[in-house]
Parts: structure tokens; C-alpha cells; sequence
């Protein structure tokens, strides 16, 4: 009664076996009849072999130095040829799971009624009753299936699913070699621990490769795949106790074939497992540089190159089995990150972020954000983490943006110049504007709007005459939108897309008085974009994340930058000329880095964001600051943003320090150079009635306000030298403060 219990308990490993043998036996033994020719017909007319659809792989993100920074995947596999597996790791699947697949067509026979006999002792399965290739089968229509009815068909445990399997080896063992059977089963076969395939087992137990499996690894690995389940070593130490157990049958039946000595078994057997478990992070959550591995994820989705639909792009990322190069520089990044930790915490309301574009190539060299990616705790609104992408636009999963502000003014400047004037050229300004007439969008109608009111940001005086250059330099909002209505607010608009200014909604830019203040809300990589291509003398690319995808085949589909002239050569130095000033003799003056360098500061009416965009020869970056509350609600007025307080933020004082620090380390190993002249021929001189006097007056002013403040810093210490004073006063120098604009 004991044997036959245990027979009855065995399930059908080993009893469908012997059935399966004894239908295979029956054309031998029952002559002509009718029922023998079912049968044998049955195992004769085999159907074509199985559809093998390509196994889902890991998608791998690699950046411009070939390191992996994030990886996206169905199923954590890298397929890899036979060449590639240890011979101990072969010889140890081949000993537990079908020792005679060397030998047999598809059906061992034998070691059918061995496993039925064996298991029948043993009380349990302790070895298969499916031959190597029946397994192989069975993974192949599980992988392939497309519903969880097809699924559930190919893992049913009854007669007619086993007679479909072996009638599928069969036509298998017809169609490969034995080896091409067994290297598709290692990729293939499921070992525990979320690890499909052999080399991402290695990888996942023991941080190696298939290719450096050693002995016990190999039995840990080969005793796994029969009950990956109960055996994976991430869920506790029970399940690693029965892990080990397997290891060791694998190693005694290893022994029992002669493939290792008996000495090798038992010393085997006294070692540990030491597994030293790797886990295989998926997805941009867990990426080292999740902002930029969201970027790439939304354009491989969203991109029809990668694919004729949203599901076919989806699938091709989720198995492809791709290896994509990106454009990241982990300098760069660093960089960013470093600069932006140092002056916004995440758990700051405000957001800072930064993009960093090359020049000439499109090519986005990083993306960082103050915020950490992913969701708060308890799902809450506000926190340190966002599952917004803050340095892109909506189509790369970020937010709506923050209104530019001045960083739009170079749109102006840069039609204004190439229509012929120069950088002296300029005009008188009021101290208020009302934009009641003379604009007109790219429809032709009018956009005057009579009801608002413009007035110089804070610092920039009542009014008074200003050139292309100083009107630049102190960023005056009055002579722009003066300057935009001579020019034409359709150029302008027109000269903005050409570079690539687009909004952050992607909605169509608001042709409104205000254009040329910033009033569209963009994202630091489009703006990074724009004035990459002043950089570039006028060469605008589009933003590029992926520069090379390498298929499962090793195919490589290398992506080139996608560049156009949007401005000429001379335009583009000239505007290079007159924002290197800003540095110098405007918004940013006293905050250089170094080299020659370019930029426009932006700072938006009530505070509402700030920003700060500039670029070198060799590299261009935009910095967005604003709160993520929203920046109508919460203006950027009296805050403490992380260690400091503003009373109130502009583009000069916390998005340009951001900038600095950032472009200083990013560049440190990258040789200065300056921007080429502008053509003076062209743009030189000009006129702009009492500038001169004006500049001249300003000069004696600022005189007057350094001699007043020497004497004051200095009275004490007259005092003391004439003895009127104690104490000699403190000679200490204040730290000069920068405009801040």
C-alpha cells in the first residue's frame, strides 16, 4: 500500500512517461491494426516545429563612455551562445534533467521508466520524467503564448498537453542540433530570483557571468530550475536550506555519472553556497540618472522611428534585448547635480532644474532636477521625490514649465541684427509702455493689448536711452518690447522657431506683446536647444538623447543629429558678441567662469520663475527655478531655498550661481576657447541719441556712490589716526555683492 500511494502522489512526470513509452512501443507489437497505425501516425506525422517567437531580453541604457545606467525588461534575460556557458554549468543541466540527451531523439525511454522508478522509491520527484527537449518545448509555447488561456493550455497536466509536447521535441531534435537544443534551453528556462536564462541567473546569484560558472555555482544554478520557486535564495533562509539540498543532488548525480570524481561531490558538498546576490533593477525609478532614463524611455515610446505603434514601440523596449547608447556625460551630469544640491534641498517646495546640451550636435549631455524621481510617501503631492520629468517638456514626461522670461530677448536681438542693426543702434525708453498698437501675430491680425501695463524689472531705472548692447546687458523690458514692435513680432516668433523654441505643453507659442519677456512656458532642454545654436554660429540641432541602438543581432542603427542653419554665421557671432557682455558689464557681472563665456538671464514680472541660460563653444545650458505648487500661486518672494533666504529670486542669484558652479566642473577638463569676432564691418558702430551723456552721467554717479562708500567704510579709521577713537576698526573688505537680475 506504501508504493502504491507513493506511485498515485507522484503526479504525471513519470506516470505519462511510461504511457507515453508504451504508445511510442505500440506500432512494434500490435501489427496492421487500426490502432496501432493511430498511434505510430501520431509519433510519425509530426507537426512543424514550434513557433519560437524572440525571447523577451533586457533593454540596456548605456551612457557615452559605454557604462549602464538603467535597463528596462519583461523578463531579466540576456541570451547568449553556448560558447558563452561554463562546460561545468552543460554537464550539471544535462546530469539532473536528462542524462541521456546526448542520446536519445527526443523520448528517453529509458530514462522515463528510471525517473518513474526512482521517484516511486524516493516518495517524490526526484528526477524529470521530460526529456531535456519535452522542457524546451513546454517554455517555448509558455513564451510564446499571448493570453493567459494560451498559457494555461501549455502548462495543463494532462495527456493530451504531453503527447503535443513530444510530438514538438520530436520535431525539434529533427530540426537542431543537439547543442542548438540545449544553448536554447539555458536562455530559455526560468531560475529563480526574477533570472530567465542562464547568464542572468550567474549574474543575479553570484555576480558573475555563465562564462565563469564554477562547479557548485553550476549545481546551485542547474538544482534551481526544477522548482525555481521554493528554492529562490532572495526569499529567506528556508528556501536557501532547499536550494542547498538541490545543489547537493545535483553534485551526488554529477558523481554517479562519472563527470566529477566522488572526492570533487563531497568536498563541493562542504562548501556554502556563497551566493552573493545582485539585484536586477528595472525601470527609471532605480536608474543612476532617472531623469535622463525617462527622457530616452517617452522618446523610444513616443518616436515612430522606433516603431510603427505605441504597443510595438512598448514591446520593442520591453523585450528587444537592446543595448542603447545615449548621449549622457557623467561629468556633466555630476556636474549638475552637484550644483543643484548645493543650492535647493528636495524638500523644497522650489524646483531647480538644469539641462546641458552640445553644440553643433544636439547631443543632450545631462539632465538633473532638485527633486529626487519617484512618488512620495503615501502617495503625497508634495515631498522630496516627483514623477515629473523637470527638465523636459510634457512629450518626455515633464510638467507645463515655467514662463522663460528674458531668456526670450535673444530671439529679438537676434532679428534685430539681422536686419541690419547695430550694436550701438538703439533708442530713448520711457519709464511705463502700454503695447496699445503696432503688434501684429503671424496671422497678420492685431495682438496690441492697450490694458497692460509694462514696467523695468527691479534695478533697471525709469527709462532713458539704450543701445542693442546695454539694453542687453541690463536686460530692460521696456526698450525689448520697443525693440520687438520695430522689428516685427512675427520675425521674431518666426526667428524663435527656427531655433527650436517650442512650448513645454506643446501647444503653439502665444504670439502676445509680451513674447519677447518670456510669456511662453518652456523646459530647460528646449532653451538649452536655443542657444546651443547661437553657439554653434547659428546651427540649430535638435535635442538628441539616443545616438545608437544595437539590436539583439548586434545590428547597429547609429542616430545622427538632426542639424539645419536656422540663423547666419554672422548673426550668430554677432549675438555671441553682445551676450558675452552680460558677464561682464550686465545682469551677471562678477560671476564668470573662467573662459569665455555667454548668456541671458530671465527673470519673470512678480517673480513668478527665474532662470539663467548661457553657453561656451563647447557646451550650452539652460537652469529653470520656480515652485512646483505653481508659480502664479507661489511667486518667488521672500523664501528660504535650501540654506538661503531671497526676498526675492531673479536670474542672477539663484539660477545663474547654478549655472556657474555646474559649467565650471563640467568644463574643468576641456581647453578654453574664446567665440569667433562679429564682422564690425556689419554691426559695428551705430548711434542712439544721448546714450553717450547718459553712460557718461551713470559713470559719475556710480563715482559719487564709491567715494561716499570708501569714506564711510574708512571715517572710523580717520577717527583713530587722529585719535579720536579707542579702537582700530576692523579693515575687513565686505564680499562684493553681483547684480542680481
Amino acid at each position: 500500500m506504501t508504493l502504491l500511494r507513493s506511485v498515485g502522489g507522484l503526479g504525471l512526470a513519470g506516470a505519462l512517461g511510461g504511457v507515453l513509452a508504451a504508445a511510442l512501443a505500440a506500432p512494434l507489437v500490435s501489427g496492421g491494426g487500426l490502432a496501432a497505425k493511430s498511434v505510430a501516425n501520431t509519433f510519425v506525422d509530426l507537426p512543424p516545429a514550434p513557433r519560437e517567437e524572440p525571447l523577451a531580453q533586457v533593454t540596456r541604457l548605456l551612457d557615452k563612455d559605454g557604462r549602464q545606467f538603467a535597463q528596462f525588461y519583461e523578463s531579466n534575460r540576456t541570451a547568449v551562445p553556448l560558447g558563452a556557458v561554463a562546460p561545468v554549468m552543460r554537464r550539471a543541466i544535462v546530469a539532473v534533467e536528462d542524462a541521456r540527451f546526448y542520446e536519445h531523439g527526443g523520448l528517453d525511454v529509458r530514462g522515463t521508466f528510471r525517473a518513474l522508478l526512482t521517484n516511486t522509491q524516493a516518495g517524490g520527484i526526484r528526477q524529470g520524467g521530460s526529456s531535456l527537449t519535452q522542457q524546451l518545448v513546454k517554455n517555448i509555447l509558455v513564451e510564446s503564448a499571448h493570453t493567459d488561456a494560451e498559457r494555461d493550455r501549455a502548462r495543463a497536466p494532462n495527456l493530451a498537453r504531453k503527447i503535443t509536447e513530444l510530438r514538438y521535441a520530436l520535431a525539434l531534435e529533427r530540426k537542431y542540433r543537439k547543442d542548438e537544443i540545449l544553448e536554447r534551453y539555458l536562455n530559455i528556462a526560468y531560475f529563480g530570483g526574477g533570472a530567465y536564462g542562464v547568464e542572468a541567473a550567474a549574474r543575479r546569484f553570484f555576480s558573475t557571468s555563465a562564462a565563469r560558472l564554477t562547479l557548485t555555482q553550476a549545481a546551485t544554478l542547474a538544482g534551481a530550475v526544477r522548482m525555481p520557486y521554493s528554492t529562490d535564495p532572495s526569499l529567506g533562509e528556508s528556501r536557501r536550506r532547499r536550494l542547498k539540498e538541490r545543489r547537493d543532488l545535483v553534485l551526488e548525480r554529477m558523481a554517479g555519472l562519472g563527470l566529477i570524481s566522488r572526492q570533487e561531490a563531497e568536498n563541493a558538498k562542504r562548501a556554502p553556497l556563497a551566493l552573493r546576490l545582485r539585484s536586477a533593477p528595472g525601470g527609471c525609478e532605480q536608474s543612476s540618472y532617472p531623469f535622463y532614463c525617462l527622457y530616452v524611455q517617452r522618446e523610444l515610446l513616443s518616436n515612430p522611428v522606433f516603431g510603427n505603434s505605441p504597443a510595438v514601440r512598448r514591446a520593442r523596449m520591453a523585450r528587444g534585448g537592446l543595448v542603447i547608447r545615449t548621449s549622457l556625460d557623467p561629468i556633466a551630469q555630476h556636474a549638475a547635480e552637484r550644483a543643484i544640491r548645493r543650492h535647493v534641498h528636495p524638500e523644497d517646495t522650489e524646483v531647480a532644474a538644469e539641462a546641458m546640451i552640445e553644440p553643433g550636435t544636439g547631443r543632450i549631455r545631462a539632465m538633473a532636477a532638485s527633486k529626487r524621481f519617484g512618488r512620495n510617501a503615501g502617495d503625497r503631492k508634495n515631498g522630496p521625490r516627483t514623477t515629473f520629468n523637470l527638465a523636459a517638456d510634457v512629450a518626455h514626461g515633464g510638467g507645463q514649465g515655467f514662463q522663460a522670461g528674458s531668456t526670450f530677448k535673444v530671439f529679438t536681438l537676434a532679428t534685430a541684427l539681422r536686419q541690419g542693426w547695430r550694436f550701438g543702434d538703439g533708442f530713448k525708453t520711457p519709464g511705463a509702455l502700454v503695447p496699445g498698437q503696432g503688434y501684429r501675430n503671424c496671422a497678420g491680425r492685431p495682438v496690441n493689448a492697450p490694458g497692460t501695463r509694462i514696467l523695468n524689472a527691479s534695478g533697471e531705472g525709469s527709462g532713458g536711452p539704450h543701445s542693442i548692447e546695454t539694453g542687453t546687458w541690463k536686460s530692460v523690458n521696456i526698450f525689448y518690447m520697443m525693440l520687438e514692435r520695430k522689428v516685427g513680432l512675427c520675425n521674431v516668433v518666426r526667428t524663435a522657431r527656427a531655433l527650436g523654441a517650442v512650448r513645454a505643453d506643446g501647444g503653439p507659442l502665444r504670439e502676445v506683446p509680451t513674447f519677447t519677456l518670456g510669456v511662453n512656458e518652456m523646459d530647460p532642454v528646449t532653451v538649452a536647444a536655443s542657444f546651443a545654436a547661437f553657439a554653434a554660429r547659428g546651427v540649430y540641432c535638435r535635442p538628441l538623447a539616443i545616438v545608437e541602438i544595437i539590436g539583439r543581432d548586434g545590428r547597429r542603427a547609429h542616430v545622427p543629429p538632426a542639424c539645419e542653419q536656422a540663423i547666419e554665421r554672422p548673426v550668430a557671432d554677432a549675438v555671441n558678441h553682445v551676450l558675452t557682455g552680460v558677464f561682464d558689464k550686465g545682469t551677471m557681472r562678477g560671476q564668470g567662469i573662467g573662459r569665455p563665456a555667454a548668456g541671458k538671464t530671465g527673470t519673470n514680472n512678480g517673480y513668478t520663475s527665474a532662470w539663467f541660460a548661457g553657453y561656451t563653444p563647447h557646451l550650452a545650458a539652460a537652469v529653470s527655478v520656480g515652485d512646483i505648487r505653481g508659480s502664479y500661486r507661489f511667486p518667488l518672494q521672500g523664501v528660504q531655498i535650501g540654506d538661503q533666504y531671497y526676498g526675492s529670486v531673479q536670474g542672477a542669484s539663484l539660477p545663474g550661481p547654478i549655472w556657474v558652479e555646474s559649467m565650471r566642473s563640467a568644463l574643468g577638463d576641456v581647453e578654453p576657447k574664446g567665440f569667433p569676432g562679429p564682422d564690425m564691418s556689419r554691426f559695428g558702430g551705430g548711434h542712439t541719441p544721448g546714450l553717450k551723456e547718459a553712460m557718461a552721467e551713470e559713470e559719475r554717479r556710480e563715482k559719487r556712490r564709491g567715494d561716499r562708500a570708501f569714506a564711510r567704510r574708512h571715517r572710523k579709521l580717520y577717527r583713530w589716526l587722529l585719535g579720536r577713537s579707542p579702537a582700530a576698526p576692523s579693515l575687513e573688505w565686505p564680499r562684493p555683492r553681483g547684480r542680481r537680475r
